[in-house]
């Protein structure tokens, strides 16, 4: 894993990345050199094109990352590689276009570019086939030691069987107590053998500290001579959360969250967030007011009733603000007054309402909460009043997700389907605790480009 900003990347997905954008820089140039290029004088024909080289390498890459093609859960299947990889080429290029209208100095001439969008898929799929492969080698995995055979430790040896794109392979389990082991057996149990010797024996590269009990159980003087000799020692909520992208709830302690990295903010990315949420919820509203138009006169000549719906929610700090929606559902959705979670093929959803809520249309309203301050673009989904306090009773620190703004699409967005249940509830607080943890405008910058894959793709859309 790699650290960027407090936002962890896996080395190998971003490696990929590397390797297809400099092939996209190949390949258009490749292009522009057998379309117009002087290969007489090779060094002023690659400064004259660079602009170009880089616009088109950059839109290729930003739409491929738009759509999950560099999640892990979504490159195990070539057959999805290429669906996505279409639909990243045909939104690359509309981008372009756009680009070369408004920058007609940028342009390339349309053969080129068809030269390069034909190569650059074929070369893509050969590369992401490569990958495919290379990924299942174990020898480019990371070697772990988990010491502990407890809870901890099961989950760790579940992460390793279920993920098949995980970043590590775990060499086994060290016991230091005598209590019964929780893992089921499949990796081996060193318990006669020292741990540095061990460590230099299995080639150990990180040692996992997954003791359920650390009470007279740590073997620190152990530990530290393995990190002396170069070996990194990691927590285990650390190693989780490095891992999966979220907290393990079950694992923190108060202690824990107090003195780690991260939970730290300042008025310069606040600012910096503000700016941006102004200036896009002023051209958003602009762009969509077509849309806005459009949606309110069916909505309106769908069913009787208001076109926008105001619920109340729990904001910043636990302040409620009125959330704006297309309405969806029946006037009489509630009307014994009792907070229900949507539920699938929920009866009180509009024939209108279904296909607003499966396109994402019914949020837009929601850009003028945005624009007046009490949502951002980025950020936990706030929930109800009734909810939050259910929730609060049921999942621990579940306030701390009103330290920041409620937001239209958030990390646990990206990375949960929709639920409706409190355990469905404590899965995404996991995710927006991370947010929280690790936030930067690069982490929200990350979330708002993967945002078009949530729109295309949509998972639990209730």
């Amino acid at each position: 894993m790699v650290r960027i900003f407090r936002h962890y990347v896996p080395g190998s997905l971003l490696f990929l990345g590397m390797v297809e954008h400099l092939f996209l820089i190949l390949t258009i140039y490749c292009a522009l050199f057998f379309r117009w290029a002087d290969i007489t004088d090779l060094t002023a024909s690659l400064a004259q094109h660079l602009p170009r080289v880089i616009t088109f390498a950059t839109v290729f890459t930003v739409t491929m990352f738009a759509l999950g093609l560099y999640n892990k859960e979504y490159i195990r299947d070539l057959s999805t590689i290429l669906t996505r990889l279409l639909f990243s080429f045909f939104f690359a290029f509309i981008v372009l276009a756009l680009l070369f209208y408004i920058y007609p100095d940028l342009a390339i001439w349309r053969s080129a570019i068809a030269i390069a969008i034909v190569v650059a898929l074929l070369g893509i799929m050969i590369i992401r086939w490569i990958f495919l492969h290379a990924a299942d080698v174990d020898t480019f995995k990371r070697r772990i030691l988990v010491l502990g055979v407890g809870s901890k430790a099961a989950k760790i040896e579940a992460l390793e069987r279920d993920d098949q794109t995980r970043s590590f392979i775990c060499v086994g389990f060290v016991p230091l107590s005598d209590r019964e082991a929780q893992i089921d057996g499949s990796h081996n149990i060193w318990g006669n053998m020292s741990l540095p010797e061990l460590v230099a024996e299995q080639n150990v590269e990180e040692i996992v500290v997954a003791i359920d009990e650390r009470r007279g159980g740590m073997p620190t003087k152990a530990l530290l001579e393995c990190k002396l000799q170069g070996v990194t020692v990691t927590d285990y909520s650390l190693f989780w959360e490095r891992e999966t992208g979220k907290m393990d709830l079950d694992a923190l302690h108060p202690s824990w969250l107090i003195f780690s990295d991260g939970f730290v903010g300042g008025w310069v990315q606040a600012t910096f967030k503000r700016v941006f949420d102004v200036i896009a919820s002023l051209l958003l509203l602009a762009a969509a007011a077509p849309i806005i138009a459009l949606t309110a006169l069916v909505v309106k000549l769908g069913s009787n009733g208001p076109v926008l719906y105001r619920q109340e929610r729990v904001g910043l700090n636990g302040q409620p603000f009125m959330l704006l929606k297309f309405r969806s559902m029946r006037t009489d959705a509630e009307k014994d007054g009792v907070p229900r979670w949507a539920a699938v093929n929920d009866s009180r959803v509009t024939g209108v309402g279904a296909f607003l809520r499966k396109t994402r249309i019914d949020e837009i309203p929601q850009i003028f909460n945005v624009l007046r301050g009490e949502m951002s673009f980025i950020g936990p989904r706030p929930e109800r009043p009734f909810f939050v306090d259910e929730l609060r009773q049921a999942i621990p620190y579940y306030f701390e997700r009103h330290r920041v703004k409620p937001g239209i699409s958030g990390w646990a967005q990206l990375n949960y389907p929709y639920g409706a249940s409190v355990e469905d509830a404590k899965e995404k607080f996991q995710y927006d605790l991370y947010y929280i943890k690790n936030y930067s405008l690069f982490l929200d910058l990350i979330v708002l480009i993967q945002t078009a894959r949530v729109v295309l793709w949509p998972s639990g859309v209730r």
